[in-house]
C-alpha cells in the first residue's frame, strides 16, 4: 500500500511545452555537436561502403573456393575410378596366376603318378596317418 500512497502524492505530468529560445552559448555548444554528427555520418557511409566491398570480396572468394572444390572432387573421382580399375585388373591377374599355379601343380602331380611316384605331400600324409594309428594302438 505504500506504493499507491507514493504514486498518489505525485503531481500530474505537465504538458510538453515549446523549448525556450537558445542562448548564444548553447548555439556554440551545438556547432561542435553538428560537426561530430556530420563526421559520424561520413564515417558511417565509409564503413558501409567498406562492408559492401568486403561482402562482394567474400562472395567472390566463396565462388572461387566452390569451383576449386569441384575441380578437386572431379580429380579425386577420376583417381578413385582409375584405382578401382587397377585393383580389379590386379585381382584378375592374381586369379589367373592362382589358376595357372594350380594347373601346374595338378600337371606335376599327374606326371609323378604316371611315372609311378607319389606326391611328396601325399607320402608325408600317409606317414603321419600310420604314426597316429600306431600311437592309438599302444
Amino acid at each position: 500500500m505504500a506504493n499507491s500512497d507514493a504514486t498518489a502524492s505525485l503531481p500530474p505530468s505537465a504538458p510538453l511545452s515549446v523549448a525556450p529560445p537558445l542562448s548564444s552559448t548553447t548555439k556554440e555548444n551545438l556547432t561542435p555537436v553538428a560537426c561530430k554528427i556530420e563526421e559520424l555520418t561520413e564515417s558511417r557511409s565509409e564503413l558501409f561502403g567498406r562492408i559492401q566491398g568486403l561482402k562482394k570480396d567474400l562472395q567472390t572468394w566463396r565462388s572461387k573456393l566452390d569451383s576449386q572444390v569441384k575441380v578437386y572432387r572431379d580429380e579425386l573421382s577420376e583417381l578413385k575410378q582409375s584405382l578401382n580399375t587397377e585393383v580389379e585388373q590386379l585381382r584378375s591377374e592374381f586369379q589367373e596366376l592362382r589358376t595357372t599355379l594350380q594347373q601346374q601343380q595338378d600337371d606335376v602331380t599327374t606326371s609323378l603318378r604316371n611315372f609311378g611316384l607319389q606326391d611328396v605331400t601325399g607320402d608325408s600324409k600317409a606317414d603321419n596317418t600310420e604314426v597316429e594309428g600306431e600311437a592309438l594302438k599302444e
